[in-house]
């Protein structure tokens, strides 16, 4: 985690003295790169709390060609944060990672108007757990490439003014990644025994299987699918590293200076060309046992073998296409906001909203569901706007 947290910020630096040096035209730098950092210290306070240190890194780069008929944007956004609080359990914890790259070329055949073609890609940098704050093993939520989102595209970029562009692209590939590998996986298969022991120094854990993370961020990030089987009577689930959608994308993009400050906002909005109305129940027979099995079947098979959908043992799972189908839009929306002031001290407020079909986010119950995710983050501290 710290390893990581250094490379980004040599990144960043590295970004910096780039940017510094003066573009010639056609090429035109802009962005905001800069270190946030607080610090909470309490004594003998009533109102309770903890000490904490706080630090985020973050960088968000822009670089624009334009010359006769042809453009070309590339933008780079890199952030990570880790938070030190002073309490017995989970100490060091991360508090934001984010790593966005983004690329379109596009050829005017009109006046503001370009055929594009658009790449981009999506993940973070580190672990992602659910801090408990008990002292019980914390649950991975997330990692690099799991999940990950790669975007390739085709369509029209209209640009009316120079700070703000509309792209719409009726071919869009998306390719969404939920990827542990075997020696991540390996490195918590004892979650489940080492949770049981935490809850129970005595319990019997010979008979508890491996924990398996790979299918658990699969499951969390939508990378499975139901296939039928042959003779239709029952559908298997399959864990994939991969998932593969083409749809409709639409982007604007807004980058705007006034003199000390910048604003820097991308919305991205996916949906895929897909629609499957089947419903799917996951029947459990011998539940909690050694035997347990788990089988999934439409409606109409249910009936078939003449179980009832509302027994304590089925689960109505919802549409077979894990309601990714076209109309259910993926959001991705970021805001950062900065204002620059002494030459070397910058306040900033950024913001991610995020919701995507499929994916689900645990609540302060464990459940999972699809929910709408947000973060903000207002700092002072060390930055460069250019």
């Amino acid at each position: 985690m710290k390893r990581n947290f250094f490379l980004v910020a040599c990144l960043i630096a590295a970004t910096s003295v780039f940017a510094e040096d003066e573009a010639p035209k056609p090429w035109q730098w802009s962005g905001i790169v800069g270190l946030n950092a607080n610090a909470t210290g309490m004594v003998n306070w009533a109102a309770g709390g903890n000490n904490n240190i706080a630090g985020n890194v973050f960088g968000k780069v822009r670089l624009l060609y334009s010359e006769n008929n042809l453009s070309w944007e590339t933008n780079l956004e890199a952030e990570y944060g880790l938070t030190y609080v002073d309490q017995k359990f989970d100490k060091l914890q991360k508090s934001s990672d984010r790593l966005m790259f983004n690329t379109k070329f596009g050829w005017a055949f009109q006046p503001k108007w370009f055929l594009t073609v658009n790449a981009g890609f999506l993940t973070q940098f580190d672990l992602g757990r659910n801090y408990l704050g008990t002292g019980a093993p914390n649950p991975v939520i997330s990692n690099i490439l799991a999940p990950s989102y790669t975007d390739i595209s085709v369509g029209f970029d209209y640009k009316p003014v120079d700070f703000f562009s509309l792209y719409l692209s009726p071919v869009a590939g998306r390719i969404t990644t939920a990827y542990v590998s075997d020696k991540v996986n390996a490195r918590f298969a004892s979650y489940d025994r080492d949770r049981a022991l935490f809850e129970d120094p005595s319990a019997d854990i010979s008979k508890i299987k491996d924990y398996n993370l790979r299918e658990v961020l699969q499951a969390q990030n939508g990378t499975y699918r139901y296939n039928e089987n042959l003779d239709g009577t029952a559908f298997t689930q399959e864990y994939i590293n991969a998932k593969a959608s083409l749809g409709l994308t639409v982007k604007a993009d807004l980058h705007y200076t006034y003199k000390d400050l910048k604003l820097m906002s991308t919305l991205t909005l996916f949906t895929p060309y897909a629609w499957d109305k089947t419903q799917l129940y996951e029947y459990v027979e011998n539940a909690g046992t050694d035997n347990e099995i788990k089988s999934y079947y439409s409606k109409a098979q249910m009936e078939a073998h003449g179980y009832a959908l509302d027994a304590d043992n089925v689960t109505y799972l919802g549409y077979r296409d894990n309601n990714q189908r076209f109309g259910n839009f993926d959001v991705d929306w970021t805001v950062a906001i900065s204002y620059q002031f002494l030459k070397c001290l910058n306040v900033t407020l950024s913001t991610d909203l995020k919701y995507y079909n499929g994916v689900k986010v645990a609540n302060k119950d464990g459940e999972l569901a699809e929910r709408v995710q947000f973060k903000s983050i207002l700092g002072l501290g060390v930055g460069y706007s250019f």
